[in-house]
């Protein structure tokens, strides 16, 4: 059973950075798809990026060029480095999984998630 663990989060001013981490364990199989979705209040939730066990990652267009997904497969973790952080980027982070790597996955599409953390929060002030 896959399951996720994910920590990290705090408040920031705006431009400002923080690290999150997920730990991961349970997958199959040598292939496998992480990745890093949120939820605002009163919004949808969303997805920031993924990546594929071995290496191509999408990013959401908001977060291109700010945001950066890694891996540290030694120790079945997971991080994502937020920098230039803006009031919009302020919610719930949710470390994300799917064993299959579903093209919906892949496209940051949550209903095709197979396993979330319990999220950890972002805040942002301006």
């Amino acid at each position: 059973q896959l399951q996720l663990m994910d920590s990290g989060g705090g408040s920031v001013q705006a431009g400002g950075s923080l690290r999150l981490s997920c730990a991961f364990s349970g997958y199959r199989s040598s292939r496998y798809c992480l990745g890093w979705f949120r939820q605002a209040a009163g919004k949808e939730r969303e997805g920031v990026v993924v990546v594929e066990s071995d290496g191509p990652t999408r990013y959401a267009d908001s977060v291109k060029g700010r945001f950066s997904i890694s891996k540290d497969t030694e120790n079945n973790t997971l991080y994502l480095q937020m920098n230039n952080l803006k009031p919009e980027d302020t919610g719930m982070y949710y470390c994300a999984g799917d064993h299959y790597c579903r093209e919906g996955f892949l496209r940051l599409m949550s209903a095709f998630v197979e396993a979330w953390g319990q999220g950890t929060p972002v805040t942002v002030s301006s």
